[in-house]
């Protein structure tokens, strides 16, 4: 008897480890599909890699045990790509192994999952994104080149392409999933904040195709939404709006219209990390300064309240005083 309450337990454990295995090698695999509809070398790198992000979410959430559901969902995607057994075994090493460093990365740092603090943004941005994905790039085009299916003159265009895209699906996707964590069923909320909000994102998004499109350099158009949204709504706002703007800055680039016009395939995508960095950096520092802000606030209100009920405790309301009393008795006489 005891033996088979000691075994359920462990059952259902398994089972829910091989369910969100199941379910992080999915995501990884529909995103990727995604992503490579934006391909710019080879059928298969590409300036923006959702894959990224949906693994360092998952290694964050529940544990480094998601490794290989990562690894899975990197072999279904990379196997018909090719150029061979050994190379694709090799990218999908790293295309592993980048997320769990990240991973480690932000652990070391005490990285917090709420991105409610400044030093959580800098850490995802810096080491998630831009440290972390070093490995992936690195390795798979490496790994291109010494198979030649690229030559050694590709090296660095293609490896701007695949760090650019993967440090972009740690930068846009991850603060996403993160802000969908805190996500509860809105009660009591005014209209007029549901129409700021639909005002914020077709604002966002008109922005942003004007700013990506035209000839003249207007990138800069996107920044007073992007603060908009940091500002009123923080982390659950300036997300989407930082997903809105850098797809839409992907899709320009990749079509070659806009700034990135004329553009090599290296000035593209410096052009594209420095444009997509400047958009994260933007939003996730100023959602965690005003959700610092927030929780100071509230901090020292309930300090307030507190301070309240222990005077009120320590100093209950006591009678007037004797010389008050005969003041009034006095009063009442000459009248």
């Amino acid at each position: 008897m005891t033996s088979q309450k000691t075994d359920s337990p462990r059952l259902r454990d398994y089972a829910t480890h091989a369910l969100r295995l199941t379910i992080v090698a999915a995501a990884y695999y529909g995103s990727a599909k995604l992503g490579l509809e934006q391909q710019l070398v080879r059928g298969q790198v590409t300036p923006f890699w959702p894959p990224t992000g949906i693994a360092l979410v998952a290694l964050l959430m529940w544990g480094l045990r998601m490794w290989p559901g990562i690894a899975i969902g990197a072999l279904v995607v990379n196997a018909p790509l090719g150029p061979s057994i050994l190379p694709v075994l090799a990218i999908v090493a790293g295309n592993t192994i980048a997320p769990v460093c990240a991973c480690l990365l932000l652990r070391r740092v005490r990285f917090r999952l709420a991105l409610d603090r400044l030093q959580d943004a800098l850490a995802l941005v810096f080491l998630g994104a831009l440290s972390g994905m070093l490995i992936s790039a690195t390795i798979g085009t490496g790994v291109l080149v010494a198979s030649e299916a690229l030559t050694a003159d590709d090296f660095w265009p293609t490896w701007s392409v695949w760090w650019t895209g993967d440090a972009m699906g740690v930068l846009v996707i991850a603060p996403l999933l993160l802000a969908a964590r805190t996500l509860r069923r809105p009660h009591d909320v005014p209209l007029l904040r549901w129409a700021e909000a639909a005002a914020l994102l077709v604002g966002t998004t008109a922005a942003s195709i004007v700013a990506t499109r035209s000839p003249l350099n207007l990138l800069f158009l996107v920044v007073p939404f992007l603060i908009w949204a940091a500002f009123r709504f923080q982390l659950q706002g300036a997300a989407p709006c930082a997903l809105i703007t850098s797809v839409v800055a992907i899709i320009a680039g990749a079509a070659d219209v806009g700034p990135f016009a004329g553009q090599d395939l290296l000035a593209k995508m410096v052009i594209l990390q420095a444009f997509n960095g400047t958009v994260a950096l933007t939003c996730l520092l100023l959602s965690a300064t005003i959700a610092e802000r927030n929780h100071t606030v509230r901090a020292l209100r309930e300090a307030c309240e507190r301070l309240t009920e222990a005077l009120s405790r320590l100093v209950p309301d006591q009678p007037l005083n004797h010389h008050a009393t005969l003041r009034m008795e006095d009063h009442k006489d000459n009248k």
